[in-house]
């Protein structure tokens, strides 16, 4: 990305993630205000963060490093206010849902933490054709879909889970099984499920992604072929994401940065790499 867009993306990210934190690592989610660290309850964070994006947003003066380093770039490019509401709402539903019953709640979870977030990003890389909106959304359940997977074990050590109790019952499959970590054919059965889930959104994105916007999106799918390329390790290791964290290295994460990047701005195909 140019500087500019590299700073806001940047900043972005930096305000999302510690609204995330707030709630996800509520040791680590100390706000910096004034240049003093206050401690606060998760929901008493949120409340803050709240009030902190009403600030960016109205013009006033943020609290927060994040809040003063977002602020400039939400008049330059246009961010969206309720991409960042919907984001708070989606973190706040993990304080309220410690579980999904069903997939089209879990959906509504996905829309609010990974596809808002996309949707200010669009804004920031630019687009014509408003369908880009679209790929932002789908791209995004695909990606947070696929955390979800990788990321069974430690939702379930902090109390949660964000697999549908409906797959569960589907597959013969129980809370207990995924924390005894032991890959049965129920158990890997109910993976498989989900990673050909996230496979859907993945190739919903492909084909709405407008052709005019398609180097403009570069980094939106690189980042995409990131993600499908740690779905893919995850199925190849038969789903086993118990007994170690699958991750893509970063020297992977490198070609494939590069591969996608020739593909797409030269409208080439490159030979796959093994």
């Amino acid at each position: 990305l140019p500087p500019e867009k590299r700073k806001a993306i940047i900043a972005v990210w930096d305000f999302c993630r510690a609204v995330d934190d707030a709630v996800d690592v509520p040791d680590d989610s100390n706000v910096l205000i004034s240049g003093i660290r206050n401690k606060m309850t998760p929901g008493r964070a949120l409340d803050w963060w709240k009030n902190e994006l009403m600030v960016c947003f109205s013009g006033g003066k943020p609290e927060s490093r994040q809040g003063c380093r977002l602020q400039p770039f939400i008049s330059r490019f246009t961010l969206p206010r309720y991409a960042f509401e919907r984001l708070i709402e989606g973190v706040e539903m993990d304080l309220r849902n410690q579980r999904y019953a069903t997939f089209d709640e879990l959906h509504r979870y996905c829309l609010r933490v990974a596809s808002a977030v996309g949707l200010i990003c669009v804004e920031i890389f630019g687009y014509q054709n408003p369908q880009a909106c679209e790929y932002a959304t789908e791209l995004g359940v695909a990606l947070q879909l696929t955390n979800i997977v990788r990321d069974v074990p430690a939702d379930l050590a902090q109390g949660r889970s964000y697999i549908p109790t409906e797959d569960l019952d589907r597959f013969g499959c129980t809370e207990k099984d995924l924390r005894d970590g032991i890959l049965t054919k129920s158990v890997t059965a109910l993976l498989a499920y989900q990673c050909n889930r996230a496979r859907t959104y993945y190739e919903s994105a492909r084909v709405v992604l407008p052709y005019e916007d398609k180097r403009r999106l570069v980094a939106a799918q690189i980042m995409g072929e990131v993600y499908f390329e740690l779905l893919k390790r995850i199925e190849i290791s038969n789903y086993d994401v118990f007994s170690r964290v699958v991750r893509v290295p970063r020297s992977r994460r490198a070609v494939i940065a590069v591969k996608t990047w020739f593909r797409v701005m030269f409208d080439v195909r490159c030979p796959s790499t093994p």
